[in-house]
């Protein structure tokens, strides 16, 4: 498999007898290169001393010499800089785009290696490596979890990246948008960030000093003033509900003003949501930190601790949600405040990724090293992966770590990318 043999070439696990070439040449590696996962050779920039003379170039590595012809590499200039060939099976001469014959060195893939992957690849268990956690080394575990974590924030960093380039370099809505997204909680999170760039904060702007028309701009662009958005037997309730009928007339006022389009109410998804979650609950929570304005970029950048960052973010419906759960349907109140869960949540998801990427944006290392320390001072989250992980042996002090395990599922994990991962690494390699 072409895969196994890219590993076994970048780990340099060969044989322990001399290295030849098909030819005969005597073959050493000094580097195996960079790996290239885009177009072009596998491996950049690899050092290979052949019959003692040293090269440096480009690595391709196929099952069969003939594949080299089969991928049209010999017509390619961008394989001219090969200076060998890796194969498994050599089965023909090769040369690139000037003629040039290549040197070819056939090599195969361990016998416990390709057994351990096909162990790995059948699993039917999360996670299918467990039984090498024990033995791993605390510096192996550490190396590993701080490399996921950096991998999981620069992710978080070039979402917002995008969202800022999105909205003309604005930071500042890219953290609105962003903190909206996390409101939806992963269920809602689509339909959060659609609402929330549908919102024209530019308009919303103009009445930042009067919550009502703030809520009125908020649900209205959601849809969720639509009678369409009110289950039926509802309906004729919110009709009779003087604030329902209220807010409606505000938005249409505000939406001849300012050309607003709502967005479809059947994007919100309302199917086993708690009703704290429904999309009404967070959108006043919204309303009113918006109206607040205690959380900005500036405020963000700002704090140092997590009591900090938690005070920016800890907000209340408006008072009509405080005893209702939807239009026109009373309940008890309660003033549905954030619980200290649902703000961990948005600082590992919003608030400390931000200042990762606002770190980056204006090269202040200061800000990125502050999200890391951030994210060991909050304690670890609990959820199925973590609890899987800590069965297995793995130690979870905080929420990096956490985060850590979280991209190791996702990226690695579910996409059965063992050859990646270095507890995979590890697994791979056991005899």
């Amino acid at each position: 498999m072409e895969q196994l043999l890219h590993y076994v070439w970048k780990h340099k696990i060969t044989p322990p007898r001399e290295l030849t070439t098909t030819d005969g040449r005597t073959v050493e590696i000094i580097d195996s290169g960079l790996h290239n996962r885009n177009a072009g050779p596998d491996f950049f920039n690899a050092k290979v001393k052949i019959d003692g003379q040293l090269w440096v170039g480009n690595v391709e590595i196929h099952q069969h010499s003939k594949d080299w012809y089969l991928h049209g590499h010999d017509t390619d200039s961008a394989y001219d800089n090969v200076i060998l060939h890796v194969v498994e099976t050599a089965d023909a001469i090769v040369s690139n785009s000037r003629g040039e014959i290549l040197p070819q060195l056939e090599l195969s893939v361990p016998q416990h290696i390709a057994d351990n992957y096909a162990a790995l690849m059948a699993a039917d268990n999360y996670p299918p490596c467990y039984k090498i956690i024990p033995q791993l080394s605390k510096l192996t575990i550490h190396s590993w979890m701080s490399a996921l974590q950096t991998e999981r924030l620069e992710q978080k960093t070039d979402a917002i990246r995008l969202r800022a380039e999105r909205l003309a370099g604005s930071w500042e809505d890219a953290l609105f948008i962003t903190l909206a997204r996390n409101y939806g909680f992963g269920i809602n999170g689509d339909a959060f960030e659609q609402w929330a760039l549908n919102l024209h904060l530019n308009c919303v702007a103009h009445h930042r000093d009067d919550l009502f028309q703030i809520e009125a701009m908020f649900m209205g662009q959601a849809g969720l003033l639509d009678i369409a958005s009110i289950p039926p037997r509802h309906q004729q309730a919110a009709l009779a509900d003087p604030y329902y009928t209220k807010l409606a007339a505000e938005y249409r006022y505000l939406a001849h003003k300012f050309s607003l389009t709502p967005m479809d109410c059947k994007l919100w998804k309302f199917l086993r949501l708690r009703p704290q979650n429904f999309p009404h609950i967070r959108i006043s929570q919204l309303a009113n930190l918006y109206y607040e304005r205690r959380l900005s970029l500036s405020t963000l950048v700002n704090c140092s601790t997590v009591a900090e960052l938690s005070s920016l973010l800890g907000t209340h419906v408006t008072p009509y949600w405080a005893t209702h759960y939807a239009f026109g349907v009373e309940s008890a109140h309660n003033g549905k405040s954030m619980s200290p869960f649902s703000i961990n949540l948005l600082l590992v998801n919003t608030a400390i990724p931000m200042l990762f990427a606002y770190g980056r944006h204006i090269a202040n290392e200061q800000l990125c090293l502050r999200a890391f320390d951030l994210l060991e001072q909050l304690k670890p989250e609990n959820n199925h992966v973590v609890r899987m992980w800590r069965e297995c042996g793995l130690e979870v002090d905080n929420a990096g770590d956490t985060q850590a395990l979280l991209q190791l599922k996702k990226m690695y994990c579910d996409r059965h990318d063992c050859l990646r991962c270095r507890i995979g690494y590890e697994y791979l390699k056991k005899s």
